[in-house]
């Protein structure tokens, strides 16, 4: 197809970059979460979240057009700053409803915050990105699991009952 062929059918450069960042959104969630959905609701579901997330890096071989395209328009403010801001709240809020499930299947505490914790995993998801370009993915996924666990664990219900 030619380039001018391409702008007329989205009509504006603009109005493409939005159909492939919308289209990227689509095959992160159908590589992510839809098959984490199928995990029991809990800790399992959160750690299949986690797993497919450093998958798609390794997929993505070091280079996700969400993040770069965050890189790009984070201090920009217009249309394509606030698609991304968008598709970044709806998949902090999923992360956010898998936590909430898991407190209450009672395998996090329940005065744990959903949006703190899904901030945590979040950065979890970024350093296995980031590292996985400049130490390899493996080292890197590796490394993702180990602080992924300890920060389950950081968020478990406490094993001593409080008094009556």
């Amino acid at each position: 197809m030619s380039k001018s062929g391409v702008f007329a059918h989205f009509g504006s450069r603009e109005d493409l970059q939005m159909a492939v960042l919308d289209e990227a959104g689509v095959r992160f969630v159908d590589h992510v979460l839809r098959p984490a959905l199928k995990h029991p609701r809990g800790l399992a579901r959160l750690r299949a979240i986690l797993e497919a997330w450093y998958d798609w890096v390794r997929q993505s071989e070091g280079s996700c057009l969400l993040l770069s395209a965050a890189s790009e328009y984070d201090d920009r403010p217009g249309p394509l700053r606030d698609r991304l801001v968008a598709h970044d709240l709806r998949w902090r809020q999923e992360i956010a409803r898998a936590i909430t499930l898991a407190v209450e299947t009672g395998e996090l505490a329940g005065d744990t915050d959903p949006d703190q914790m899904a901030f945590e995993l979040y950065a979890l998801a970024l350093i296995v990105h980031h590292d996985a370009g400049l130490f390899g993915f493996d080292t890197a996924a590796d490394r993702g699991r180990r602080a992924m666990e300890r920060l389950f664990r950081s968020y478990a219900p406490s094993a001593i009952a409080p008094d009556a």
